[in-house]
C-alpha cells in the first residue's frame, strides 16, 4: 500500500495505472474509518483493480459552528485498517496542498440541498462539490463509493457527475447496521444507555413506513404522520424532521410514486442521528 501527499504524484500515478488498463475504484473519507467507510472499500474491492482511499478534513464543508479544528482524526489507526482491507493507495494531503491559495472558483450547487440536512447547513453541500470534483480530477476513478446513510450526499454527487460529465460510476452502497437496525455512526457512542435502546425507533419506523406503503399507503402526509407518532411515543428523541421526497431529485410529493426517500433526523441528549429508506413505489 502506498500513501501518496501530493496532488502531482497521486495524478501522475493514477495516470500510469489507467495506461495500464486497471480500473479504479474511489473511496474519498474525512478518515476517522468505521465499518461503515470499510463496507465501502470492500465493495470497491471486488468489482476493481486498485483501491484508493482518500482522507481529507475538507474546511470548504464546515460551517462558522462547526469546529473543523476538533473534527477527529487518527491517520495511524486509519492507516492500519485501510491496510487490512488490502487498500492500494492512500491519497493523504494536507489543506495547504489542496487548497494552496483561497479558490478562484468553488462549485455551487443550485438543486438538492434545499430540504433534509442541507436546510440548517448552508454552503456545506457546496464544500463538498468542489472538494469532490477536486478528488474525481486527481484520482480519476472508474467507480466513486458514497454511502446511503448519507443519501443527500449521494444525490448531490449523483447531480454534480451528471452535469460536469465526470466519467465515473457512482456507486451507491446501502447502509450499515447493528443487528438491532441501528444504522451504524462513530456517533452512535454519544447515546445513552436508555438513549441507544430508544433508537432502534428510528429504523422501525422507517419499516413500518414501508410495510404501510406496500399495503396501498400512497399519502406523504400520513406516512410522515405514521413514522412521527412512534418516534415521539416510544423514544425521549426530539424530531428534527421527517421527510419524503422523489430521489435523487429530492422534489416534494403529495403522493409517492417512483423511487423515494423518506428520511429522518433525531436528537437526543448528546447526538443527532440521521437514517432514511430509499424505495421504488408503484403506481397505483
Amino acid at each position: 500500500m502506498k500513501v501518496i501527499t501530493t496532488v502531482k504524484d497521486m495524478q501522475a500515478e493514477m495516470i500510469q495505472q489507467k495506461a495500464n488498463g486497471k480500473t479504479i475504484g474511489f473511496v474519498p473519507t474525512m478518515g476517522y474509518l468505521h465499518e461503515g467507510h470499510l463496507t465501502l472499500i470492500r465493495h470497491a474491492r471486488k468489482e476493481n483493480d486498485l483501491v484508493v482511499l482518500s482522507i481529507f478534513v475538507n474546511p470548504l464543508q464546515f460551517g462558522p459552528k462547526e469546529d473543523f479544528a476538533t473534527y477527529p482524526r487518527d491517520f495511524a489507526r486509519d492507516r492500519a485498517l485501510a491496510e487490512s482491507e488490502k487498500v492500494d493507495y492512500i491519497f493523504y494531503p494536507e489543506t495547504r496542498e489542496m487548497y494552496p491559495n483561497s479558490p478562484s472558483v468553488k462549485v455551487i450547487v443550485q438543486e438538492r440541498t434545499d430540504v433534509l440536512c442541507g436546510k440548517s447547513r448552508p454552503g456545506h453541500f457546496d464544500g463538498v462539490a468542489t472538494v469532490i470534483t477536486k478528488l474525481f480530477s486527481i484520482v480519476m476513478p472508474t467507480r466513486a463509493y458514497f454511502g446511503k446513510k448519507d443519501a443527500q450526499q449521494v444525490a448531490v454527487i449523483d447531480g454534480l457527475i451528471s452535469d460536469f460529465n465526470f466519467p465515473v460510476e457512482l456507486v451507491a452502497v446501502d447502509t450499515v447496521r447493528e443487528q438491532d437496525g441501528l444504522a451504524k455512526s462513530s456517533r452512535n457512542v454519544n447515546l445513552l444507555p436508555e438513549e441507544r435502546e430508544q433508537a432502534t425507533i428510528l429504523y422501525r419506523s422507517l419499516q413500518a413506513a414501508k410495510e404501510s406503503i406496500a399495503n396501498g399507503e400512497r399519502n406523504s402526509e400520513s406516512l410522515i404522520n405514521l413514522i412521527k407518532t412512534m418516534i415521539t411515543s416510544q423514544s425521549s428523541g426530539q424530531i428534527d424532521y421527517v421527510e419524503i421526497y422523489s430521489y435523487p431529485q429530492l422534489k416534494p410529493l403529495e403522493r409517492l410514486e417512483g423511487r423515494v426517500i423518506i428520511a429522518l433526523a433525531v436528537k437526543f441528549t448528546n447526538v443527532r442521528l440521521i437514517d432514511n429508506l430509499i424505495i421504488e413505489v408503484n403506481k397505483q
